[in-house]
This record gives C-alpha cells, structure tokens and sequence, in this order.
C-alpha cells in the first residue's frame, strides 16, 4: 500500500478540509495518507524518507502560499526532490476555468518557481469565501481582489467554490504517484 506524507497549511479551514478529502481519496485509490498540519508541526527528514511521496496543500494568501508551506519546501527541498512530490495551490482565482493548472495559475506557477522545485503533480483549487468571517482588513483586501477579479464583492456572503470532483480526482492523481509505476 503506497504511502503518501499530506501536509498542509489553512488559514480559515477550508485546505485543513481540502486535505482531509484527499486522504480518503487516497484511501479509496488504496493506498494510505498521514496528515501533517504545518502550523502544528514541520515533517523531518526521517519521515519524508519513509513516504512514497509527498503532497503540499496550501492556502494562498495575499498572493503568496502560508509561511508554514514555504518552510518545509525550502527547508526539505533536497528530501522532497528526491521523492514524487505534488504541490497544492487552495486559492479563490481557481474558481475560473483555467486556472486550475500551474500554466494558468499565477500563485502556483510563482510558488514552483520560488520553491525551486519540480512537482511531479502541481494543481490550484479554489478555496472559500467567507466575508463575514474575516476582520475589516482582510474583507477590504479580499473585496478589492474579488471586484479585479470579477467575483463577488457582498460582505455578507460566504460562497464554498471548492470543486469537491475535482479534489477527488486530485487524490486519485496524488495516489498514483506513490505507486512505483506511477499509476
């Protein structure tokens, strides 16, 4: 049974959600995931080198991934690129069509670019949006963003664009790299 190391950082909850899908995805694919919360703890080198591969999820915010996410990629590169490694982008920008993929999402294909790592797998899905939920700063900011990015801009709010098919088949992908075939 591969084994798959899931680590994640969420800001609001929805990439801890996001994440505890993809473990059972990955169970019912066959194989089996250990869930990491980077805010509570950093993986070791001990326990990537004991995974089939691993997956990073994380939210985006303000353009950039959790600071907990970063850290273990920069920290662990040399471990994670010697392993099949899939990089999770939980952002609002994925709710459009094609920017679901590093090609057509900014804060994916930045996020590779600084890791200086080459994902065997790297998706965006879109996160939640929860206005009444947030301080004034942040709904401010998030409304600015949503109104240059056509979404929408009520404080009352609250609107889950996660695609739930597409975290599904995300761990069916994040399972198949485990699999010494890859699939």
């Amino acid at each position: 049974m591969p084994h798959i190391l899931l680590c994640y950082a969420s800001h609001d909850g929805q990439t801890r959600r996001i994440a505890q899908r993809l473990a059972r995805g990955i169970a019912a694919a066959g194989g089996a995931a250990t869930l990491a919360n980077l805010d509570e703890r950093q993986p070791d080198e001990k326990e990537i080198a004991a995974t089939d591969a691993v997956a990073v999820a994380a939210a985006i915010r303000y353009g950039h991934p959790l600071p907990a996410a970063r850290a273990l990629l920069a920290r662990h590169r040399d471990a994670l690129a010697a392993k099949p490694l899939a990089m999770i982008s939980v952002n609002l920008t994925a709710r459009k069509p094609g920017k679901r993929t590093a090609e057509g999402s900014p804060y994916l294909r930045k996020w590779i670019r600084r890791s200086r790592l080459s994902p065997d797998l790297a998706e965006a899905v879109a996160g939640m949006l929860d206005y009444p939920r947030y301080g004034w700063f942040d709904r401010m900011m998030i409304q600015l963003i949503m109104r240059i990015t056509g979404g929408p801009t009520d404080p009352s709010l609250t609107v889950e664009f996660t695609d739930w098919d597409q975290v599904d088949a995300l761990a069916a992908k994040i399972a198949a790299l485990a699999t010494p075939d890859g699939g």
